[in-house]
């Protein structure tokens, strides 16, 4: 009797040991619930207050990364992008500048020869000197308003770029909100242009008991079956597992990546998740 309640704790902890892994494998084998969503969703809104010119997509389009979405009025912009750009290939300024500065070091130059013979003045040569000062600082200038024009043209590329607003990724257009014709205001508060959504790669969450907390790893495979009446199996790799557990529920989140290079998958659809 008195070797009874060892051997049975004993056994208790044996069974435990055989019996919750197999458990926690079988959490493991089963299926979960699953969403299957873009990879990010973004909007596209005007970085200036700008007339939009062009809309060259329409809802539900599939675009591609750097693709044109919208075209804004650079007009200004563009005139004064030409006389820049006149201004920095220009150097008649400097070579008028530098022509002067020449003339004026050779007149200092005979002038200090001469007055080393006592032919001139002190005076004399001292306004020599000073003209030349003078006309190597009007060098200097003109050199700085063309190292200045060069920047303006710069600057000025930069804004009309912002003209022109291109996709980040391949993704779908998901909504136009404004149309050509229409004034793009920027800033949060403002309407956006369009709205995308990236499709490629598709983004699997999933929230999956405490029991299988350890067990999935990032880089696991799972098996992806989408709600009917969408068929098929499909293979994602798990990319992110949450470390914070939801004490309420008892659950943690995974998020998977589901290649969609074809764009056949949909997003916004239910599925079930099986961990290999």
């Amino acid at each position: 009797m008195p070797c009874t309640n060892p051997f049975r704790r004993l056994l208790a902890t044996a069974l435990a040991a055989v019996v919750l892994p197999l458990h926690a494998a079988a959490e493991a084998e089963r299926s979960h619930e699953c969403l299957i969503e873009p990879a990010q969703r973004i909007e596209i809104r005007s970085p200036v207050t700008a007339l939009i010119e062009q809309i060259p997509v329409q809802r539900g389009a599939s675009v591609r990364a750097g693709q044109v979405l919208v075209e804004l009025d650079g007009t200004v912009e563009a005139a004064a992008l030409v006389g820049a750009r006149q201004r920095a290939g220009s150097d008649a300024e400097f070579r008028v500048a530098k022509a002067r500065a020449d003339y004026a070091r050779e007149k200092f130059r005979r002038r200090e020869e001469l007055r080393q013979q006592n032919f001139i003045t002190v005076q004399e040569r001292d306004e020599a000197e000073a003209e030349l000062r003078v006309a190597e600082a009007e060098q200097a200038v003109a050199a700085d308003a063309r190292r200045i024009a060069a920047a303006e043209v710069q600057r000025l590329e930069a804004l009309l770029r912002q003209r022109t607003l291109r996709a980040p990724f391949a993704g779908i257009v998901t909504e136009r909100l404004q149309q050509p014709g229409e004034l793009a205001f920027t800033g949060e508060g403002a309407r956006p242009i369009l709205r995308l959504a990236q499709t490629n790669p598709l983004r699997i969450e999933a929230v999956l008991p405490v029991s299988l907390l350890g067990r999935i790893k990032a880089g696991q495979e799972a098996e992806i079956t989408p709600e009917p009446p969408l068929q098929g199996r499909w293979r994602a790799r798990v990319k992110v597992v949450d470390r914070v557990v939801d004490s309420a529920s008892g659950s943690f989140g995974v998020r998977l990546d589901l290649p969609n290079a074809d764009g056949e998958r949909p997003a916004g659809v239910r599925c079930k998740i099986r961990f290999l």
